[in-house]
């Protein structure tokens, strides 16, 4: 359940980029690490004197285990030095070995190291100071200017002439063109003549070199249990109501979606969900709204809605007298496609609705719209979750589809999100695709409302070929039928277009989804920001 619109949140940190010039300007090109540092480096280099004391404390406490006492570097007892091997045996043990920079400092250190030697304190100290300063690194993106096998030998042999140390270096092939990314970090500054010389190198020999700074980031999940994080933290709806709300009016309907709420907000990662006993009026509701659809939906739904139906009729009881238990679609979900469903007791922001995506979480109310206008409701409802999303998720293409998008939000500005939640609103929500050259529908705000799916077939709205970088763009009415839609010639080309957008929003790391883990694997360190509040509208959905 997205609550998606406009907000009106202040812009968070924002991905810091210097696309460098030409060759020929660069020589007289002041850099920012010259002509003046952002906050953030400031942050950085006013830390630079902590390296040495960094240094000495990892030294000591070697040292110190080594003789089986902590003390410090001075007033060590004497005791035989231990080799590159046990240093490295020790490294490994520690936490900072875990920042991904540094572990690679440090295996790459190791590797050109007779392990077998003993080295003097000093030398242990000097690796340290070396491996542990990841404030004098540099991190920079480019493409190579051709799809060969010789292309990455070619770029690192300009590094090797530099004489400078790679610390981590990253590929992947670029969706717009036959071509390679690479996202390096190396010791050494733009202060540096090495560096500035290679920089040049890479202009001549490569293109579309960027420099990467250090950045904040919004904060986001890391594994599947950080979502418990935000779930509480809805915007509207749940079981306060507005004083236009069908339902506003009626106490006991109004103590019963508070019953409801608070079970969802109590909910916890890995428990089981809450089963709802759905009164007389709520499973004549459900009835009603899904009589009133299912004729719609057999006409006008895509294939791979119409296709799981079945399914979800005999493991999940997907009946007109029978509204169905979230428990129950979540571990049909998970056997389909990995996804499970997150009871919430409100209306979530954009960003945290698409972040929970990016775990193949999807979020839903149990609450179901007052009983007077079965036809109508003017938030997500159970109705809508089941009746309008739980299907197309079955979809192993959809599933990847909707994915895609939730890791694109993934630490992605303000501006990058309020972009993302008009690509989900024309896809997910109110998204059309052709199925043999026949329009269908497959978005939850359309399988949900009957007045609009009707409309939305007919010839009256204009109509465009599904581009996430145009519908990211367009804005949208939010109480009435929408003016303008979609359509995806398929959910493979859907997904590949997403991709391709996605590989657009700049953003200061990669990130990827682990699958065994349910967590998300960050290819840098970067800093969090917790700042900012996400403030957006509601949709009414309904004839």
């Amino acid at each position: 359940m997205l609550f998606i619109v406009r907000s009106v949140a202040p812009r968070l940190g924002r991905q810091k980029r210097y696309w460098i010039r030409p060759a020929h300007v660069l020589q007289k090109t002041k850099f920012p690490a010259e002509s003046g540092l952002s906050s953030v480096d400031l942050r950085s280099r006013s830390n630079q004197y902590h390296i040495e004391q960094m240094a000495d404390n990892a030294t000591a406490r070697l040292l110190g285990s080594s003789s089986g006492n902590d003390t410090l570097v001075g007033t060590r007892p004497s005791t035989k030095l231990p080799s590159w091997r046990d240093v490295q045996q020790w490294v490994s043990g520690e936490a900072f070995y875990s920042v991904q920079d540094i572990r690679n400092s440090f295996d790459l250190a190791f590797a050109t190291k007779d392990l077998n030697n003993t080295p003097s304190e000093s030398e242990i100290k000097d690796l340290m100071k070396t491996c542990l300063n990841t404030y004098d690194r540099t991190s920079l993106a480019f493409e190579t200017n051709e799809d060969g096998a010789g292309s990455l030998i070619d770029a690192l042999e300009l590094f090797r002439r530099r004489g400078i140390n790679l610390t981590h270096i990253e590929s992947r092939p670029s969706l717009l063109d036959p071509t390679y990314s690479f996202f390096v970090s190396f010791q050494g500054t733009l202060q540096d003549n090495n560096v500035r010389e290679l920089v040049n190198d890479l202009i001549r020999h490569t293109k579309n070199v960027t420099l990467m700074g250090t950045e904040e980031v919004p904060w986001f999940p890391r594994k599947i249990s950080d979502i418990d994080v935000f779930c509480h933290r809805t915007l509207d709806a749940g079981s306060e109501l507005k004083s236009d709300h069908p339902g506003f009016k009626d106490q006991a309907y109004r103590e019963r979606r508070k019953i409801i709420c608070e079970n969802a907000h109590r909910h916890k990662f890995g428990e089981p969900i809450p089963k709802v006993d759905y009164v007389e009026d709520e499973v004549k509701t459900w009835g009603i709204v899904f009589d009133k659809l299912q004729p719609l939906m057999r006409k006008f739904a895509c294939k791979e809605y119409n296709d799981v139906i079945p399914e979800l009729h005999k493991e999940c009881g997907f009946t007109r007298d029978n509204i169905p238990q979230l428990e129950d679609i979540s571990q049909y979900l998970k056997a389909k496609t990995g996804y499970i469903v997150r009871p919430v007791s409100g209306l979530l922001s954009s960003r945290d609705f698409l972040n929970g995506l990016a775990f193949k979480v999807f979020f839903s109310t149990q609450y179901i719209r007052h009983h007077s206008k079965p036809l109508y409701t003017p938030e997500p409802d159970v109705c809508h979750e089941i009746l309008g999303h739980v299907p197309m998720f079955a979809n192993p293409e959809f599933a990847a589809f909707s994915q895609e998008i939730g890791l694109a939000s993934i630490g992605a500005t303000d501006d990058q999100i309020r972009e993302l939640a008009r690509v989900y609103w024309f896809s997910v929500e109110f998204g059309q695709c052709l199925e043999e050259g026949e329009r269908k529908v497959y978005g939850a705000g359309l399988l949900s409302s009957f007045g609009e799916l009707e409309y939305s077939m007919s010839s009256e709205p204009q109509l465009r070929e599904f581009d996430p970088f145009d519908a990211g763009k367009q804005n949208y009415p939010i109480t009435t039928y929408q003016p303008l839609y979609y359509v995806a010639k398929s959910f493979q080309d859907a997904q590949e277009r997403m991709r391709v957008f996605a590989q657009s929003l700049k953003r200061p790391f990669n990130v990827r989804y682990n699958n065994i883990t349910s967590s998300l694997d960050v290819d840098r360190e970067i800093a969090i920001s917790t700042s900012g509040v996400h403030i957006n509208q509601a949709k009414s959905y309904g004839n």
